[in-house]
């Protein structure tokens, strides 16, 4: 069997090869049961084995199944597929079936430059919508960037790849306790520079990076390695976008300034708001917006990298890297970190110096100041987890503490009660340190919307519109409504779901099912045809043909639909018997 002729979970059927990274192969397939086109992600067949990658493409379709949204790429389905070697060895291949996207990378279209601010605050409206519903799904891109957003036609938006996101709930959202800093560096943030935690106001950044680059024709930083470029976005001061194109308003400038503030407090709390300030400078309109001070960096802010960080340059930006995965082939600069104690100075060839430390618990506390708290001298944070957000705050204020609020989607937890808190209680930190509370926004209910009468793609783009889900498709008969048209829905319109819930759809296939009425009273066999559920038009007429001299039989001996599946709203004719009175003798009355 060759490629292209090979199913998937035994109804996918791969194409052309049509993508490559360094996780997985994309193929332009067919989804043979609903008869459309799709794409199929495969793991790479080297990695289907090792554990750890085979949980980050796990963990992709689990982050991308719980989003739907026109601007956010669907997963349809996911599993593994289970095949023999040509030793006859078992082999699994994971897989994602996922929405085929056919346009072009914004990658591409900021290399050809030429992209006028009116078309970049598109774009990045509709990145900003994307990531309002992901945030509100708990999960964090980490990885926003021109290559992983397509722009279809009508310049609509599509942002995928969540490959390496993580729910913002996930423990491990702490990069530098984990494999090492991940995401690329180009759009990276300073706290992922930092290896802090990460946040929706992440993404925010990494967007501000590419509002910046669409409108000044260039990043805001460049450099010889991914390190120094990282350390730039630490350290270094925003050249306003204008600089380089005087077709920037002042109000552009002041929205991307405050996008890319090097302390998250300073920028835009949420995607709502970001887009809300873009587009009333985009409109002349001076928002309501602080000025964010030209250097914010502090002078001992310390640029933190794993040990088992890989730095590459790549055609597609710096890259920073998991140290376990595969750089792609286009990689032309790689520089492998090795366990250094702390303190030992690392020297760039750009003259950038790193200090690498060892124990991650040295890691910057989030003053962010560099300030050493000596045990017993400093305030321990108050636990206020599972309190009401105005209590946690008097709380902590009441300590000299700074809080900050990031709502978070909860189906469990009551609207307004603090999730949790970051730094955890019991850390001692220093006056006016920011305590961050993830207070629940409760669950989101929106409304399921009238879909029957729709055709599909109709009710699917609904479905989606309102932030919900497509579930099971079944096809079924029916007598009266049109092929591919939506019967029902489950739950019904009007029904109040949790953001992100399955709502299956119904559709009818254009046919009937045509029982077997020979033997039958015409009468009956007629009620039966012409009832709602078959909704034929019926005629009788004789085996002999359309005339009959005699009487007409009333038993149906054939029908001219034979009984299964037919086509909707047709006519079918009855044969019956004709019944010929014999010829009477008058003279011997025979």
């Amino acid at each position: 069997m060759t490629e292209n002729e090979r199913l998937i979970a035994g109804r996918y059927r791969m194409g052309q090869l049509v993508g490559r990274g360094g996780m997985a192969e994309v193929y332009e397939g067919y989804d043979t049961r609903l008869g459309r086109t799709v794409a199929i992600k495969l793991l790479k067949s080297d990695l289907a084995n090792d554990a750890s990658f085979e949980s980050k493409f796990r963990q992709e379709a689990q982050a991308s199944a719980r989003m739907a949204h026109p601007t956010i790429v669907r997963v349809y389905d996911a599993g593994e597929e289970e095949t023999t070697d040509e030793n006859g060895n078992p082999r699994k291949t994971p897989y994602i079936i996922m929405e085929l996207v056919r346009g072009r990378l914004l990658r591409e279209l900021i290399h050809e430059g030429g992209v006028a601010p009116e078309q970049a605050v598109r774009y990045i409206g509709g990145i900003l919508t994307a990531l309002e519903v992901s945030h509100r799904a708990g999960v964090v891109h980490r990885d926003i960037k021109p290559a992983n957003v397509m722009i279809g036609d009508g310049d609509s938006v599509k942002v995928m790849d969540f490959g390496i996101a993580r729910a913002i709930s996930d423990n491990s959202a702490t990069q530098a306790a984990t494999a090492g800093i991940i995401g690329t560096a180009q759009y990276f943030s300073p706290e992922q520079a930092r290896g802090e935690a990460v946040d929706g106001r992440t993404d925010l950044y990494s967007t501000g990076v590419i509002l910046y680059e669409l409108l000044a024709g260039r990043p805001p930083f460049t450099g010889e390695s991914a390190v120094s470029v990282a350390y730039q976005h630490v350290s270094e001061a925003v050249v306003p976008p204008s600089q380089f194109n005087p077709r920037v308003s002042e109000e552009l400038d002041q929205v991307v300034l405050r996008a890319m503030a090097k302390d998250r407090a300073d920028r835009f709390q949420s995607a709502e708001e970001f887009r809300e300030h873009l587009l009333a400078a985009a409109n002349g309109q001076s928002a309501p917006i602080p000025v964010v001070p030209a250097v914010v960096a502090a002078p001992e802010t310390e640029l933190l990298v794993s040990p088992t960080t890989v730095l590459t340059s790549s055609t597609d930006g710096l890259d920073l890297i998991d140290g376990f995965e595969t750089v792609p082939s286009q990689t032309v600069q790689t520089v492998t970190t090795t366990k250094i104690n702390a303190g030992v100075l690392w020297g760039l060839g750009t003259g950038v110096l790193v200090i690498l430390v060892g124990l991650l618990f040295w890691v910057m506390n989030l003053g962010g100041a560099g300030t050493t708290i000596i045990p017993g001298s400093g305030i321990t944070v108050s636990s206020v987890e599972g309190s009401l957000y105005d209590d946690a705050a008097a709380t902590l204020a009441a300590q000299d503490l700074l809080v900050l609020r990031v709502y978070e989607k909860s189906d469990t937890i009551p609207e307004g009660v603090v999730i949790r808190q970051e730094p955890a209680a019991g850390t001692q930190v220093s006056a006016n340190t920011p305590v961050t509370l993830y207070v629940s926004s409760g669950a989101t209910e929106v409304m399921v919307p009238s879909l029957v009468g729709q055709t599909e793609a109709s009710a699917v783009a609904m479905i989606e519109a309102q932030g919900l889900t497509v579930g099971t498709i079944t096809v079924v008969s029916s007598a009266n409504i049109p092929e591919g048209t939506v019967i029902a829905s489950d739950p019904v319109a009007n029904s109040k779901l949790p953001l992100g819930s399955i709502v299956n759809l119904v559709l009818s296939d254009g046919t009937v099912q045509i029982p077997d009425v020979r033997n039958l009273d015409v009468v009956e066999a007629r009620n039966i045809l012409t009832a709602p559920t078959i909704g034929y038009t019926v005629s009788i007429e004789t085996l002999d043909g359309p005339t009959c001299a005699g009487q007409i039989g009333n038993i149906v001996l054939d029908q001219s639909v034979p009984a299964g599946q037919a086509p909707q709203m047709q006519s079918i004719i009855l044969y019956v018997e004709c019944i010929v009175d014999p010829v009477i003798d008058p003279g011997t009355g025979n």
